[in-house]
């Protein structure tokens, strides 16, 4: 499999090489040259009978080729996939996929360890380490600080947005320490992706310390994230019903691999992008204007993303078409009291305690149904509750429960470096850092 930079398609590298490298020289994000299809008669309509790890292999093998031994590739597979995908019933036609059950309990967990295992894979015996530099939303940090802690030859460096992420979530990106570092930044998310993307095309920096990136900007973390959706249908298959998935939508990683994996051939029918009031993608449709404007702080703040890198993919994975993108594609926005009050109704009626993530996800499946009642619906809930206990409503901030592990991080010390959103600073420290 060939890689070509979606800026520059005659430029075109190894899985290995766009792994390594994260974004591509002049600033593209690396996009498959061949989007392989899977046999219908002997795996889509058999799904149910395989095991999720050979369903796993079978999805993202194309992709690496042979820049990766198969026995390697089954390995971190399996490390990637150790812990359940629970798809629970919440009303009739309506399921809840949870991607939270991993040790950061988010759905970045899977893309940040199989990528750890891949660029561990690649970086084996190598003399000089390599720097993964990631920006953060929310859950990102924690799942690439736990997924490439202490991994061989791999330093990460992460950059939070100060005061804009929860206390668990910065808790799990500040104290590990060893070869994670984490700034604090003075800014948002959107400035924080702005420095890492501007330090991948720093020659100077890259030749004194060379920088990969674990945002879903990299292929190798943006393309497992079709595992979920594979897992999904697997279990929703015996209702033969046309099957419609809401995800979560903030820098447009996880909703982008799951259009992957039906170009790919998992019947999936439909898509929704469910966004909160950072609503770029939902105004582009309604409007047909790409305009990004100012991050406004919400709820779901991970989904806090005024211009989603990823959405660039989702336009060349259907040619620029627009009308075949609407086709397979709807975008909706909810406010915070929508939100809100969509977490209060569900658990008041169905007993479900959802985040504010899965409730804006959530919300977009309703509003979906309403017009195609006959479909098998699933939501994305991508973090457990206890990531937001600081916001979550009054009503519901009791009704959360705290595993064991979260309570043994509120009692380790922050370990992070404040600076301005400020480039010019950002590398000098990054020079000067062994």
């Amino acid at each position: 499999m060939q890689y070509y930079s979606l800026q520059n398609h005659q430029h075109r590298v190894s899985f290995r090489e766009a792994v390594v490298r994260g974004l591509a020289p002049d600033k593209g994000l690396y996009f498959p040259a061949e989007i392989p299809k899977l046999g219908k008669a002997n795996f889509i309509d058999r799904l149910e009978e395989y095991d999720p790890l050979y369903i796993a292999f079978k999805a993202i093998e194309p992709f690496v080729g042979e820049d990766i031994p198969e026995h390697h590739l089954k390995q971190i597979i399996k490390e990637t996939l150790s812990f359940p995908f629970p798809l629970r019933e919440v009303e009739e036609n309506v399921y809840a996929l949870e991607l939270f059950h991993g040790p950061t309990l988010a759905f970045k967990d899977v893309g940040a360890r199989f990528m750890a295992g891949c660029l561990g894979y690649f970086r084996r015996g190598s003399s000089q380490p390599v720097t993964v530099l990631v920006a953060t939303s929310g859950d990102t940090g924690g799942a690439v600080a736990h997924g490439f802690y202490d991994v061989p030859g791999v330093e990460v460096v992460i950059l939070y947005p100060s005061g804009k992420v929860s206390e668990l979530q910065e808790k799990q990106l500040t104290t590990l320490g060893r070869n994670v570092r984490a700034l604090e930044i003075n800014g948002t998310f959107d400035d924080c992706q702005r420095m890492v993307k501007t330090a991948f095309l720093d020659d100077e920096l890259q030749a004194a310390r060379p920088l990969t990136s674990a945002n879903s900007i990299n292929v190798a973390r943006w393309l497992p994230q079709m595992f979920y959706y594979f897992m999904a249908y697997r279990k929703v298959k015996q209702f033969k019903k046309e099957t419609v998935v809401s995800v979560p939508s903030g820098n447009f990683g996880n909703i982008c691999s799951g259009m992957m994996a039906a170009a790919m051939g998992l019947p999936i029918t439909h898509f929704v992008a469910s966004t909160n009031v950072n609503d770029t993608v939902p105004r582009f449709f309604s409007q047909g204007k790409y305009e990004p404007l100012a991050a406004v702080p919400t709820l779901s703040n991970a989904m806090d993303v005024a211009d989603p890198s990823n959405f660039v993919r989702i336009l060349q994975l259907f040619a620029q078409n627009e009308r075949a993108l609407k086709a397979s594609l709807t975008a909706y926005s909810f406010t915070d009291a929508e939100t809100v009050a969509a977490m209060e109704k569900v658990f008041e009626e169905r007993q479900y305690l959802l985040e504010p993530h899965g409730a804006v996800g959530y919300l977009g499946l309703k509003k979906y149904m309403q017009q195609h009642p006959n479909h098998t619906g699933i939501f994305l809930e991508t973090a457990h509750p206890v990531k937001f206990t600081n916001t979550m409503p009054a009503s519901l901030a009791g009704k959360v429960s705290i595993p064991d592990r979260v309570q043994a991080l509120f009692s380790q010390q922050k370990q992070a470096v404040r600076m301005d959103a400020d480039y010019a600073q950002m590398k000098a420290w990054l020079m000067k850092t062994d």
